[in-house]
């Protein structure tokens, strides 16, 4: 391993762990797949050097790649650190006792989720402790992963990205029946996504389960996206879907704009 070693505050440097992190911070978001020539331009290294690191990091798990296209993408040991970060994030933090004290309130379980890529992640889950809740075992925790395009937590969070990172995300939706009313065109999703960002909330009217229903609105930043977004979850047979909007949707959209005034949202 290369070290760089500074005299004058006797600190050692890793230069490899630098540049290993260096490949890392190379993925985002909006560009899920890389080449190793399109890592290596970006921080500045040749294609040898920066294929010993690329191939060093899929064989720690921190990277994979895909096997149509060569190229590579964060691995599932990444998403361990991330979820460990999950446990001390400002934003969990500042959610909890909204979360907590909206469930207690409605006594309807409630779900706090973040978009990575066309999925949405779960990092806050508030069960309901009142007797009267139905719920539908999806095996849902911290951690898991849904698909955005039929959920309306993922709608939310969909319809509040920017339009370029909107399209990035589309194009990665593998549209499936997964419930009686799952959309399963992209078209008609964009049109969903419009009417979501019009009215400030999504719905889910089984369409990702039978007899699943649920309500969602985005958390912000004080830049206006959306970082996470805050759902309410009930069994069919409890409320039909107008009455779950009309009578919770008021309480959701507080409990959102509390939290994001929290993270300081102006």
């Amino acid at each position: 391993m290369a070290e760089r070693t500074s005299t004058e505050t006797g600190s050692t440097h890793s230069q490899s762990l630098e540049r290993g992190l260096a490949v890392l911070s190379t993925f985002r978001s909006g560009r899920p797949l890389l080449g190793v020539s399109e890592i290596g331009r970006e921080i500045g290294l040749g294609r040898s050097t920066t294929h010993r690191y690329v191939a060093t990091l899929a064989m720690l798990g921190y990277l994979q790649q895909d096997p149509g296209t060569r190229k590579y993408r964060l691995g599932p040991r990444v998403l361990d650190l991330g979820f460990s970060a999950l446990n001390s994030m400002e934003l969990r933090e500042v959610a909890a006792p909204h979360l907590r004290r909206l469930s207690d309130e409605t006594g309807f379980t409630v779900n706090m989720a973040i978009l990575d890529g066309a999925d949405v992640v779960y990092v806050e889950r508030c069960r309901s402790t009142q007797a009267r809740q139905r719920e539908i075992d999806l095996n849902l925790h911290v951690g898991a992963r849904l698909p955005a395009y039929c959920t309306s937590l993922g709608k939310v969070l969909l319809a509040f990205r920017p339009p370029e990172e909107q399209a990035i995300a589309l194009d990665l939706i593998d549209f499936t029946q997964r419930g009686p009313n799952t959309i399963v065109s992209r078209g008609a999703l964009e049109t969903e996504l419009e009417q979501v960002r019009t009215a400030g909330f999504a719905t889910n009217n089984e369409e990702l389960a039978y007899g699943l229903r649920s309500i969602a609105a985005p958390v912000l930043s004080r830049e206006g996206a959306a970082v996470a977004a805050i759902n309410l979850a009930a069994h069919s047979s409890m409320m039909p879907m107008d009455r779950l909007v009309e009578q919770l949707s008021p309480t959701l959209r507080q409990t959102a704009a509390d939290i994001s005034a929290h993270l300081a949202y102006q």
